[in-house]
């Protein structure tokens, strides 16, 4: 069942090591929601998600399960047993593929949010076009994806910042939006390419925003986290 979602910063612990990761969430006093990716979960594998949880953090387990109902299924029902507060997986294996996602999470998990990835924020255009021979705009892709993702009754998906308004306009604003490509005024995109600030994340109505570089680089990153965190839940425009 969906429901209404408060807004959440989720910090991204993009880290090479276990070690730089709890030198990191060392400096913070208070419990956080973070995202463990492919390149810290495959060092270690559950064992960070129960130190993680232990430590009193939400977690956000972003591996973008992509392959055939089956196997996404079965492994779903082993995610399903850490306790997470949301798991992925990727829209573009389709609607059987989430379905059957779905299904396996809820036969050891009723309370983790299941959303899918539509269209990587560092993607255009151009990339779908000339890379991947899709021929339809990104943003009617994501949008698609995104319709797919809700008949399969998962809770939301992730999307660019950008696709945010069009996503709640057509599904609803029980519909989460996930959304990564956030940067301060000023900062480096790095890789991204459909980014956006806080405050306009806000406006656009993101439900969740996922900020890793922003912050775990930052010389301060408490204070950007804190900074960052004004910005979205109140709308601060103090970003610089």
């Amino acid at each position: 069942m969906r429901t209404n979602s408060n807004k959440e910063v989720i910090v991204a612990l993009d880290f090479a090591s276990v070690e730089e990761t709890f030198n990191f969430l060392a400096l913070f006093t208070e419990a956080l929601y973070v995202k463990v990716g492919m390149e810290l979960y495959y060092q270690v594998g559950p064992e960070i998600i129960r130190k993680l949880k232990q430590l009193g953090h939400k977690i956000f387990l972003d591996l973008k399960l992509h392959d055939i109902p089956n196997t996404v299924k079965e492994t779903m029902k082993s995610l399903g047993k850490l306790d997470l507060d949301l798991v992925n997986v990727h829209a573009m294996g389709g609607i059987e593929m989430m379905k059957a996602a779905l299904n396996g999470l809820r036969s050891t998990n009723k309370n983790t949010k299941c959303i899918a990835v539509t269209a990587l924020t560092s993607l255009s255009d151009a990339v779908l076009k000339r890379e991947l021979l899709i021929n339809r705009k990104l943003e009617t892709t994501v949008l698609h994806y995104a319709q797919n993702a809700f008949n399969a009754g998962l809770d939301g998906v992730v999307c660019s910042p950008l696709e945010v308004q069009l996503i709640h306009r057509n599904l609803g604003e029980a519909f989460l939006t996930v959304t990564p490509g956030i940067r301060l005024d000023g900062d480096n995109v790095d890789d991204q390419v459909r980014v956006t600030t806080p405050v306009k994340a806000k406006i656009y109505g993101a439900d969740y925003i996922v900020v890793g570089r922003s912050i775990t680089r930052a010389i301060d990153p408490v204070s950007t986290y804190n900074k960052i965190k004004a910005s979205f839940m109140r709308g601060d425009n103090d970003e610089n």
